[in-house]
């Protein structure tokens, strides 16, 4: 069952030049960054930028992350109705575990499991 929105991952040209935005100019409080990832608070939800975007062309696909208790159960449940998924689930290297799938529309959307404490 989702238990709420976790985060949204968008893809963008220039890292650097979002922080700069969305900490700057927005205001929004940064939780985290790496060299490749940078995410910000927002109201609860985790909003997320990544490599991959092209300035005035809309390439890439927001990732959505819905927040699960156990990735692999609902993963099976999914697959019994029929979804394809595009990946199966795995444990990634910032400590999630998750499954994508992607919508009629085709965009993405992960179910994310974190790793208990």
């Amino acid at each position: 069952m989702i238990k709420k929105l976790s985060n949204i991952t968008i893809p963008v040209s220039d890292i650097k030049e979002t922080v700069e935005f969305y900490e700057k100019v927005l205001g929004l409080k940064k939780k985290y960054k790496w060299s490749n990832y940078v995410a910000f608070d927002c109201g609860g939800v985790e909003l997320a930028f990544e490599p991959g975007g092209s300035k005035g062309k809309k390439e890439g696909s927001p990732y959505m992350f819905l927040l699960v208790d156990n990735v692999d159960t609902e993963y099976r449940e999914l697959k019994n109705k029929g979804i394809k998924f595009k990946s199966e689930p795995r444990v990634t290297s910032w400590g999630g575990r998750v499954a994508s799938l992607t919508d009629p529309d085709g965009n993405v959307v992960c179910l994310l499991q974190w790793k208990e404490k």
